[in-house]
């Protein structure tokens, strides 16, 4: 027996009745034969890790853009946050951890430089609008690989197109990396607003600091404790009501004191004007040709200009970002000798 055969034995064996089984999988666009080691989940995991997208996200916004300090959430820290609390969780439930961790890992990969400053950019200017989610679905499906993509199983991908608020996943694995990225960010991004000095604990309502408790640590437990004490043996992922509705009043607090504070947000003008710039540059006849050949190869074969444009601009890091502004829109240094 291959070690895939038992490792996907064992999951029969260990999981709960509620959990994705690896060997239920509906499986992937395209056919492959399976590794001989790693269960789908297992290997879809690793295909997101080792991609380039996954490594830029190191050098993306998470809220505080160009902080100064080396504490700051990225893109990347938040994303391996939000993979170990809903590792935490699965593991407790009886889930499929590696499910939940291609999920989590994946989840974000479609953010744009900026933050979420970048992708109202991108959805304002682009006549088809843009999506974190979406576009983190187009990556692993189309654009990683030199447009071959990821090919991912059916499970991953819906777990990461439906991780956002508005949308449910299928899969209990999915709605729990759902739950954990909201835990996630809201409790590393106050931790991040105390960093900044734009708040302090006491700032938090009372009323939210009782039910969740008093610091970031408390509350990271607390909520992870509440999931899975409310989700045991159920065919769902679920809070307690009182928890469900803390955690969403500090949502609601988060977005009111952090999300849209003039300090935490000062620079933000200006990268929304960059980029906007940089979109109308590249879709100028006599400009598309500086994009690189793979995006160029994607207009051959008659994908829109302006999705195309999306495209790169979204995967680009917030530095690169910076350079090729400068690149194409401000004077080259130039060197006198004497005078």
């Amino acid at each position: 027996m291959m070690i895939r055969e038992q490792i996907e034995k064992m999951e029969q064996e260990i999981l709960s009745p509620y959990a994705t089984l690896s060997i239920n999988t509906k499986g992937r666009d395209s056919y492959e034969p399976q590794c001989d080691i790693r269960p789908v989940f297992q290997r879809d995991r690793d295909r997101i890790l080792h991609s380039k997208s996954f490594r830029r996200l190191k050098n993306k916004t998470q809220v505080f853009l160009t902080p100064k300090g080396d504490h700051y959430r990225t893109r990347l820290s938040h994303t391996l946050e939000v993979s170990q609390n809903a590792r935490t969780v699965a593991k407790a439930l009886r889930m499929n951890e590696d499910l939940v961790e291609a999920i989590a890992l994946g989840h974000d990969l479609g953010h744009t430089p900026f933050g979420h400053a970048g992708e109202y950019v991108l959805n304002k200017v682009y006549e088809g609008g843009f999506k974190h989610n979406v576009q983190s679905l187009r990556i692993v499906e189309k654009l990683e690989k030199d447009g071959k993509g990821l090919n991912l199983t059916w499970e991953v991908r819906d777990g990461i197109l439906n991780h956002q608020t508005s949308t449910m996943p299928h899969t209990l694995e999915g709605k729990i990396v759902r739950i954990s990225d909201k835990i996630a960010y809201v409790n590393a991004d106050f931790d991040d607003a105390i960093r900044a000095k734009i708040l302090c604990e006491e700032d938090i309502p009372l009323e939210i600091r009782k039910t969740l408790g008093f610091d970031t640590k408390s509350r990271l437990d607390h909520l992870i404790h509440d999931i899975i004490i409310n989700s045991m043996g159920k065919d769902d992922i679920v809070m307690s009501d009182e928890t469900y509705e803390a955690l969403y009043e500090l949502r609601h607090f988060m977005f009111d004191n952090v999300y849209t504070n003039p300090i935490a947000k000062k620079e933000e003008g200006k990268a929304m004007a960059l980029l906007e710039q940089l979109y109308y540059f590249y879709m100028e006849d006599n400009h598309i040709e500086k994009l690189p050949k793979k995006y160029l190869k994607m207009l051959e074969k008659g994908t829109k200009k302006g999705r195309v444009v999306c495209d790169y601009i979204a995967g680009m890091t917030d530095q690169f970002a910076i350079n090729t502004f400068r690149n194409h829109f401000l004077p080259e240094e130039w060197q006198v000798d004497g005078f």
